[in-house]
């Protein structure tokens, strides 16, 4: 092949109780990325359209991330990046994983595959590393692996593809404001109690549980955060009536996407689950704050070629 177009998927990370470790991926939104062979070394930027993104290569995610790739696999010729951005960066659903991840599976591709889609996560970790200030995995590894991930470690990027119950959706809403992950983190404590802690522990642990054995009652009561949300929520406006609604309207939970500023809900169905988007969005209504409802199952391919 001389080129490629795949869907880079939008994900949510963190998913409550597992920080910087959990995450899933997403179908019905993503970003449409164009890679094709140049005969001029190194990686070129080409068109970007959508939302507003670096042209500067050493500020691009997807560049940087493919030349990390690049210098592990030199090559005689090079590979140009052409994105349709559908992920608005700072929206909290992995809009630069999205890129990072995109860039190197379609180059991997186009060199024949030398690399599983596993031994990727680490190049594209550069770029996360550049959005965000901090390396870490828990939206590239949803992105490329698909459906749910837990990263054991960000250091050995010993990563675990988990089982995904079928009947599972996801709401999301992403109020028009961007909060970049980097401002995000900065409020965060480097240290928490120890009683906190233990709770964390717990819920993930029986998290990871219920998706082995579709226990949707366990799955509820496993996503309580207690160490990040409390932070961050502060800077989502009306999140706490937006989560109270969700789990209102019959959500198995809600939480923070990310860093924010979007806010998920995991529900068993599409009714139930187009339920809570409405109950969710009357909140931005009554405020006349703009802002973006996605529904999508979970995403068990991640990375498509189109």
């Amino acid at each position: 092949m001389d080129n490629i177009n795949i869907f880079a998927p939008a994900s949510v990370a963190n998913v409550s109780c597992g920080f910087d470790v959990l995450g899933f991926c997403l179908d019905t939104i993503g970003d449409i990325m164009r890679v094709s062979k140049t005969k001029t070394k190194g990686i070129s930027i080409g068109t970007l359209k959508g939302q507003k993104i670096p042209i500067d290569p050493l500020k691009n995610v997807a560049y940087v991330a493919a030349n990390a790739l690049l210098k592990d696999f030199p090559t005689n010729g090079g590979f140009q990046i052409d994105i349709e951005k559908k992920i608005k960066p700072g929206s909290g659903i992995g809009s630069s994983a999205a890129s990072a991840a995109g860039a190197v599976f379609a180059i991997n591709e186009l060199l024949g595959k030398p690399y599983s889609r596993s031994q990727l996560v680490k190049f594209a970790m550069v770029g996360e590393s550049l959005a965000s200030g901090d390396a870490h995995a828990d939206n590239l590894a949803p992105v490329l692996l698909g459906g749910f991930t837990l990263v054991r470690s960000n250091k050995t990027l010993d990563i675990i593809k988990l089982p995904s119950p079928n009947d599972l959706i996801a709401t999301i809403i992403h109020p028009k404001i961007e909060l970049k992950t980097i401002h995000s983190r900065a409020i965060l404590k480097s240290e928490i109690p120890l009683t906190k802690a233990v709770e964390q522990w717990g819920n993930l642990g029986a998290f990871v549980s219920a998706l082995y054995t579709n226990d949707y009652g366990l799955l509820s009561r496993s996503m309580k955060d207690k160490v990040i949300e409390p932070a961050r929520a502060i800077l989502i406006p009306k999140f706490k009536e937006i989560k109270e609604s969700a789990i209102e309207a019959g959500a198995l939970g809600s939480g923070i996407s990310g860093s924010g500023p979007s806010v998920y809900a995991l529900s068993k169905g599409e009714k139930t689950a187009k339920k809570v988007g409405q109950f969710m969005k009357t909140h931005y209504d009554e405020i006349g704050l703009d802002y973006e409802v996605h529904y999508s199952t979970i995403n068990n391919e991640g990375i498509k070629i189109l």
